[in-house]
């Protein structure tokens, strides 16, 4: 399976049944348990990353690219804090329900600024690029290509989350792996945070902050990278 095979599995994937489910996720509806599971981790990613930018004073004067933007649960409340957002994913059914999510907390504003794309034809130059919950998608060699991508576009910061590739975790996914069903997701890939660390040092970056959210079924390493 080449890394463009995986990129098509996931933009059809997230434009058809896995919309639903993950518009469902990252929503207040109602969810089973496992569900309701990965929308707390997940939600306690976001907000962990929005204490980080919040804390630092200046988030109203920057410039943020939200790579792999989903129904907007991170775009949404930095454009509500007052930075200027761009926000996109590789899902066309993603982007319609975060614009129309945005509508509903913001009226008819002009930011955030959404677009359909994947990482790759990601352009322009940001203060910060955010890329959360998106290289699980994503071999080791083609999320190496995303990275330095995306850090050609940040000028003085770029924030990633992947799931750790972990001796337990590993043996976590395997057993997942035993129970598929309807409503599994794209294929999951672990990434060595010596790895990951490694490429952006390659880039000129160093990291500032590091932090792991795990819940029973969500985990996921969260590094911002100066330079």
């Amino acid at each position: 399976m080449t890394a463009l095979d995986d990129k098509t599995v996931v933009r059809d994937y997230f434009n058809a049944k896995g919309f639903d489910r993950w518009r469902n996720i990252y929503g207040d509806g109602e969810v089973n348990k496992v569900q309701l599971d990965i929308r707390v981790g997940h939600q306690q990613t976001v907000d962990t990353l929005l204490g980080w930018l919040r804390d630092d004073g200046n988030l109203a004067s920057l410039t943020i690219c939200d790579a792999g933007c989903g129904v907007g649960s991170l775009s949404i409340p930095l454009a509500i804090a007052g930075a200027t957002v761009f926000a996109s994913d590789i899902s066309e059914k993603m982007v319609g329900e975060a614009k129309e999510r945005a509508v509903a907390t913001l009226g008819q504003s002009s930011n955030p600024t959404f677009a359909v794309q994947d990482l790759e034809t990601l352009s322009g130059k940001y203060h910060t690029v955010v890329c959360l919950d998106v290289l699980i998608h994503y071999p080791q060699d083609k999320a190496a290509d995303m990275i330095q991508h995306l850090s050609s576009l940040a000028e003085s910061r770029l924030v990633l989350s992947f799931a750790p590739k972990t001796v337990f975790y590993q043996l976590l996914k395997k057993v997942g792996e035993l129970f598929p069903g309807p409503s599994k997701t794209t294929r999951a890939y672990l990434h060595s945070e010596a790895d990951i660390v490694r490429i952006l040092e390659a880039q000129g970056w160093q990291i500032q902050r590091n932090t792991l959210t795990k819940t029973s079924f969500y985990f996921s390493r969260m590094l911002e990278a100066t330079r």
